[in-house]
Formats: structure tokens, C-alpha cells, sequence
């Protein structure tokens, strides 16, 4: 699932390994939501995506959702995957970073509610368990979401910045 790469705290965790059901979300919001109306149970990964440098603007902090997931007694018994980030102090099996984004159509943007996907931090591994062809399928039927911006320096910025594999930065041709 993140083929660029991927970021996890995984000390301190006290389940190191899930498999469950993919829980899509297309914002943090939305996926605060979920939590807050109790849709989300022991067991699910939840996905937010669109939430990278591009598609956030910015890789926007996940901590309104973390924080809702402590809160509701989750933290141990759900995954969280991300293109956004997480704080130092986030806490779970969580993975941000997630690159390339599902602004430019990386594969966190083809998973499906209910697609099976694994969470390993031993083995440092993200997996959605799903066939070759079907991911080429999705892939090839996949349409980027319209920009959240259309205009001023966010819009710039959404044109201009790298993947966050590669730091998130609007200046790579300087390196």
C-alpha cells in the first residue's frame, strides 16, 4: 500500500499485528464523525486519505481522530492508515505518511470499504489483500478528486509539492 514508503510508532504498542476490515474515509472530518456516531468497531482499520501534501493541503495532523479513538476505548483494538501525519505524542497502531498519496493515485486512493487490509509493525509491513488485477482494475477505472483549492497560495502549493517520500517539499529541481 505505500510503495514510497510509510511512517509508524511502533514502540509501545500492545498489539503489533491487525487484519480487519478497510473503514474509508475521504477526510479526517469524516472519519471523526464515524467515530463520534460510534461506527467504528474493534477490529477496523480505518483509512483517511486525500489528507497528503497535495491532497490536504499540506499532510494535515490526524489528532482530532487519534484522539477520538482513544477516547471511545479503541485504541488497542483498531488500525489507522494515513496519507496525512500524527503527532509525536499519537498512540496505537497507526501509519502515516503513506506515499504516494491518494491525490496522485497511489494505492491507499484503491482501497474499497470492507477490502481486508494487514497492518504488521513487526515485519514493517502495510497490506491490502487484494489481487494484482483487481488493484490494476481499480487503478485504471481511478479519477483524482477535484483540488481543494482552485486559486491562491494552497492551490500553488497542491501544483508545486513533492511526495511526502521525498520530503513534501515545492522545490525538488533545487536539489
Amino acid at each position: 500500500m505505500a510503495t514510497e514508503g510509510s511512517v509508524a510508532k511502533i514502540t509501545g504498542i500492545k498489539i503489533p499485528k491487525i487484519t480487519g476490515p478497510a473503514r474509508v474515509f475521504e477526510s479526517e472530518e469524516s472519519c471523526l464523525d464515524a467515530i463520534l456516531a460510534k461506527k467504528i468497531n474493534p477490529g477496523d482499520v480505518i483509512v483517511i486519505r486525500y489528507e497528503g501534501p497535495k491532497g490536504g493541503p499540506g499532510m494535515r495532523e490526524m489528532l482530532a481522530p487519534t484522539s477520538a479513538i482513544i477516547g471511545a476505548g479503541l485504541g488497542d483494538s483498531v488500525g489507522l492508515i494515513t496519507d496525512g501525519r500524527f503527532s509525536g505524542g499519537t498512540y496505537g497502531m497507526v501509519v502515516g505518511h503513506v506515499a504516494p498519496e491518494a491525490a496522485v493515485g497511489g494505492a491507499i486512493a484503491l482501497v474499497e470499504e470492507g477490502d481486508t487490509i494487514t497492518i504488521d509493525a513487526h515485519a514493517r509491513s502495510l497490506h491490502l489483500h487484494i489481487s494484482d488485477e483487481e488493484l490494476a482494475h481499480r487503478r485504471a477505472n481511478w479519477q483524482p478528486l477535484p483540488p481543494r483549492y482552485t486559486r491562491g497560495v494552497l492551490a500553488k502549493y497542491t501544483k508545486l509539492v513533492s511526495s511526502s517520500s521525498l520530503g513534501a517539499v515545492t522545490d525538488l529541481d533545487l536539489f
